[in-house]
């Protein structure tokens, strides 16, 4: 499928979150238009129209956002063998924080069959292949890894994220993987693995601490979870002279080292 032409859906329908989300009713199973537009909106899709809309639409087009992802998607479904999905592109939320603060105003989200990317008129072309070579990972590793994304623990989650920034730094450069990958230095980072991740490895996914832990909410460091992927993984790959299509179908256990 490639790349939707989203933009021609949003010339017609910017003005109307959910008007837009009715056209993806047909990719989800019985699943409301209103409750894909909360869903998206909740990992950071616009929520609210700007006054400048056709303004932002026409910068995104003018940057040709959706054929630098679709010159991507080409490149990393051959690089990879990864399979062919639909890839939405909407303009992310500018009222986020986390998001402008965190990640410069871009955020992705990826399913098992498709794959959505929200990103800001801000954003260069760089950035916007990092955030795709990002997702795309992941729809690669859920393709590869045969386990149930519902089945996951934490260990599986903080396994992925590192995978998917390491392909990143592989891929595009390690000028362009997230700023998070740099908050702390490697003492940080094998104690943060021997007293909070591994203790906590078998958290599920219904677990309140999977979620805690891994973006460092409440009372954990920040970006947890995700930072000690990224340090497993990279650990790993050049322990061992191994690219990130190498990785993609080896166990979670083997790369995390745990035997």
């Amino acid at each position: 499928m490639g790349v939707i032409r989203t933009d021609n859906w949003l010339l017609d329908s910017y003005e109307n979150p959910i008007e837009l989300c009715i056209k993806l009713e047909s990719y989800f199973d019985d699943v409301h238009s209103s409750d894909i537009c909360n869903y998206l909106s909740l990992h950071g899709m616009y929520r609210q129209p700007s006054k400048n809309g056709k303004k932002l639409i026409d910068s995104m087009k003018k940057k040709k956002v959706w054929d630098i992802v679709e010159i991507e998607e080409q490149d990393l479904q051959k690089k990879w063998r990864g399979p062919d999905i639909p890839i939405f592109i909407f303009p992310s939320d500018t009222t986020n924080r986390k998001i402008q603060q965190d990640l410069n105003g871009k955020s992705g989200l990826a399913f098992k069959d498709k794959l959505f990317l929200f990103v800001s008129e801000v954003n260069v072309e760089k950035e916007i292949k990092a955030l795709f070579t990002h997702e795309y990972n992941h729809i690669c590793r859920l393709s590869n890894h045969q386990k149930d994304e519902n089945d996951y623990t934490l260990l599986d989650t903080i396994i992925v994220e590192g995978l998917a920034e390491n392909a990143v730094r592989e891929h595009v450069g390690k000028e362009f993987v997230a700023s998070w990958t740099a908050y702390y230095t490697t003492k940080q980072l094998e104690y943060m693995w021997n007293n909070l991740l591994f203790p906590n490895r078998s958290l599920s996914k219904k677990d309140r601490n999977h979620t805690n832990i891994l973006y460092g909410f409440r009372r954990y460091p920040k970006m947890a979870g995700y930072c000690v992927g990224y340090y497993l993984v990279k650990k790993y790959m050049e322990h061992n002279s191994l690219t990130s299509y190498d990785l993609l179908s080896i166990k979670t256990e083997t790369i995390a080292q745990i035997k």
